[in-house]
């Protein structure tokens, strides 16, 4: 599998799946979350009440259509919230790996990830990059492109730097 970065705006990538840093109740919410709420439409939302009626766990992940968005497919993944005490970093690398699975599973090639847990949930940035990197390079899967959206210039120079190493 190709491991990218690219700067941008996860809802605008031409991928067959991008991923959601979602919280339990899979209802929409901030940060990446409502962007792709939004820009999906109301059939993002639709297809989250049918298909999880009680929410996700915390590092699992399902897919629901991508609406209006160029991809076909969101899979949503629960980060660890590191601000309200879920500390553990398995439950992290745990949203990379089932979503590759997910991605297997629907026979998507190419998917866009986010930072998972690092916005609001608070995960410190440099390991929430480590994470994301070694779990996405040591999960096998059929995805031939898994690609890591920064949304500004400081993260990118980050995420660059630790695929470099």
């Amino acid at each position: 599998m190709e491991l990218t970065v690219v700067r941008g705006d996860i809802t605008q990538q031409e991928v067959d799946a991008v991923v959601n840093a979602a919280n339990r109740a899979m209802r929409g919410g901030g940060g990446v979350d409502g962007a792709i709420h939004r820009a999906g439409g109301p059939a993002v939302l639709e297809d989250c009440i049918r298909r999880f009626p009680n929410g996700l766990a915390t590092g699992d992940a399902g897919w629901t259509t991508a609406g209006n968005m160029a991809a076909t497919w969101v899979i949503h993944v629960v980060g660890p919230n590191y601000v309200a005490g879920e500390r553990d970093r398995s439950l992290l690398t745990s949203c990379y790996s089932r979503a590759l699975a997910v991605a297997d599973d629907l026979g998507a090639r190419s998917i866009a990830f986010p930072l998972i847990s690092a916005g609001i949930y608070g995960w410190p940035k440099d390991d929430a990059i480590a994470a994301a990197v070694d779990t996405l390079r040591g999960t096998p899967s059929d995805v031939e492109e898994a690609r890591l959206v920064a949304f500004d210039a400081a993260t990118y120079e980050q995420v660059r730097t630790a695929l470099a190493r």
